[in-house]
């Protein structure tokens, strides 16, 4: 089992409502600010490039590498990559040193300062939701069905099935991450 994101950018809105929901199931609604992005707290990321003719929006979250950087620097294991195939964190065993935030090339990980740890998709809230049987809230919530999320390894799933229908592309792929979060950009 390979588990999974997939943001469909040529369907996405850009209305927010997986960066709200994020923020409200993960963080309490919090309003305080994610100093590291200069932004609400959120495990998602939202870049816009001004292009001129056209602005650009990508949503950029972790993406759960099958080859994570961070994993491999964190000298207590407190980063690691699940049996699911997500990279999760273990904060009993974090001594906050922030090599995995030096280390991920997407800078997906903030800085929580009310624990001096890093924080990262996903939350506990949405950790809870899987281990249930059911979606991310991001996915969840999404107006426009953008999103998706599953086993990679199933044919069956959703995510399998968007994947082999849409022109797919992963960010900074030539890190050799081997990313797992998966941008559509056109059919």
């Amino acid at each position: 089992m390979r588990l999974a994101h997939l943001w469909d950018q040529s369907k996405c809105i850009g209305c927010g409502a997986c960066i709200a929901a994020c923020n409200a199931a993960n963080y309490a609604s919090s309003t305080k600010e994610n100093r590291t992005w200069g932004w609400i707290r959120s495990n998602i990321k939202r870049i816009t490039f001004d292009l001129n003719a056209k602005p650009y929006l990508l949503l950029v979250q972790c993406q759960h590498c099958d080859n994570a950087p961070c994993v491999a620097v964190c000298p207590t294991g407190a980063s690691y990559k699940d049996k699911d195939g997500l990279v999760k964190i273990n904060p009993s065993l974090c001594i906050g040193c922030k090599y995995c935030m030096t280390a991920c090339p997407y800078g997906a990980r903030w800085l929580d300062e009310d624990t001096g740890l890093p924080a990262k998709c996903m939350g506990e809230e949405c950790l809870s939701r899987i281990s249930g049987g059911l979606e991310p809230m991001c996915v969840t919530v999404c107006p426009a069905g953008a999103r998706a999320f599953g086993d990679i390894d199933d044919p069956k799933s959703e995510i399998s099935q968007k994947l082999r229908k849409g022109r797919v592309v992963k960010l900074l792929e030539y890190k050799g991450t081997q990313p797992k979060y998966f941008v559509v950009v056109g059919p």
